[in-house]
């Protein structure tokens, strides 16, 4: 394949470099092709003034540049790539790619993030992961919404986000406490939602409920598809994070919120089943857009060392920097390959496969992933100096992924948790050692049975 994009050395991934791939062909060559045109285009020239706007919360004007991304991604042809494969060509005239696969849905996260994970998630963390839930499980009491939804989204029309972590659970899902009160026709909702991507932009909501009684844990759950307009009682307020700005991470308040029955994604009771089903999606999606924006922080170190002169040469020549340069490329190859490895896996296996033997593996490339991010945002900040430190200029991309990193170490499982997830996925632990204090529990316990027989 003929070398594509940047000419600054391990800028790019390797097949972008001329070299061999087994993974790649022509049609992911035209697809990369259409998105970079797309990003360089109608993108890239925004985001210095996205973040400037965000971070001052002009709420306005991020909402224009946000349906400005989506209304010129859908004619495009693009926005249907972020929802995952299948294509979803049921509700979409977009032309699916020739043998579409989870690595044309790669190249659409790869070069989304060249602009900045703000801009990734601001794309794909609002539809990327709240429209799945509706295209996988439906929404069987009225197709017609369903379809409205589906469809207003994919055409850029209209925005979707999903509603999962709260102030007082995130990862530990089974403990969500908004809560769905059944009242004959309709459910009557109530509780908060945190952390919420695109959700001050939203104009639908796929929301985690309990629906069960209180200590149901995860058999209490369902999913209910919310419309902002025709449901008084949503407040959404814009949260100052540390980055990621131009995704909108909001704030949800639900009170006394009615919502149809017949807007239940799937089944009453599958809730946590729906959450389950998309999170190693998810969590390749970070992994993927943090291992980009780690590469970023290499092509900025170089093209800056090149040009930066110090003490009568250039600062590239410095053995020091190459070496820091070097680790920066040698961790960013190793996280590629080993994407493109779980990419490739993906592709060989059902979804049901994927998430049954994918899991420990998509954890700890998430967690590799955020750490590779964060090596490559410190040691560029550290070539770059004052000008890394600076919110404009030659450093503008290496200050914002600096921000931008936590963005991967905490959302979609926190690294701790991946690290627990994997542990428990491989089965790390065969057999327990007996714990002293059993026997004692057992003690005090029988001790117990026999004085309340007793009484």
């Amino acid at each position: 394949m003929a070398p594509f994009g940047s000419k600054v050395p391990l800028a790019e991934p390797s097949w972008y470099q001329n070299l061999n791939t087994p993974y790649y062909n022509a049609s992911h060559v035209a697809w990369r092709a259409k998105l970079r045109d797309f990003f360089e285009k109608e993108v890239e020239p925004i985001v210095d003034d996205w973040d400037k706007q965000a971070s001052m919360n002009n709420h306005a004007a991020c909402g224009e540049y946000v349906k400005r991304m989506y209304a010129k991604s859908a004619q495009y042809g693009i926005l249907p790539a972020c929802v995952g494969k299948p294509w979803p060509g049921k509700y979409t005239s977009a032309a699916e790619p020739e043998g579409y696969d989870y690595f044309h849905e790669l190249i659409n996260v790869d070069e989304g993030t060249r602009a900045g994970g703000g801009i990734a998630w601001a794309m794909m963390g609002g539809l990327g992961i709240g429209m799945p839930p509706v295209l996988n499980f439906g929404v069987p009491g009225d197709r017609a919404l369903q379809d409205r939804v589906v469809r207003e989204c994919l055409a850029g029309e209209k925005i979707i986000c999903l509603c999962i972590t709260e102030p007082g659970a995130g990862s530990d899902v089974a403990n969500l406490a908004c809560t769905a009160e059944d009242k004959g026709d309709h459910f009557l909702v109530n509780g908060n939602k945190k952390w919420i991507t695109n959700g001050i932009y939203a104009d639908y909501f796929t929301v985690a409920v309990r629906t069960g009684p209180p200590g149901s844990a995860h058999k209490g759950l369902s999913m209910l598809l919310i419309e902002r307009n025709s449901s008084p009682g949503i407040t959404t307020s814009k949260m100052d994070c540390m980055g990621v700005w131009p995704s909108g991470t909001t704030y949800i308040e639900f009170d006394n919120v009615k919502v149809p029955k017949k807007n239940v994604v799937g089944r009453v009771g599958d809730g946590f089943k729906q959450i389950m089903y998309n999170f190693n999606h998810e969590r390749w999606l970070l992994a993927a857009q943090a291992a980009r924006m780690a590469r970023t922080c290499v092509e900025e170190s170089i093209a800056f060392a090149r040009s930066r002169r110090t003490f009568g040469k250039f600062l590239i020549e410095h053995q020091a920097i190459q070496h820091k340069i070097g680790e920066m490329a040698r961790q960013c190859e190793g996280l590629q390959a080993w994407l493109e490895n779980v990419t490739f896996q993906m592709n060989t296996m059902s979804k049901e496969e994927q998430n049954r033997k994918l899991g420990g593996h998509i954890a700890l490339l998430k967690l590799s992933s955020s750490r590779v991010a964060e090596f490559c945002a410190s040691n560029a900040m550290q070539v770059l100096g004052g000008a890394g430190y600076t919110r404009s200029g030659k450093g503008t991309k290496v200050e914002r992924i600096y921000r931008e990193v936590k963005a991967y170490a905490i959302p979609g499982g926190s690294e701790e948790i991946m690290l627990n997830l994997a542990a428990g996925q491989f089965g790390f632990v065969t057999r327990r050692a007996p714990d002293p204090r059993d026997k004692i529990i057992k003690q005090l316990k029988d001790e117990l049975k026999r004085v309340h027989s007793k009484i």
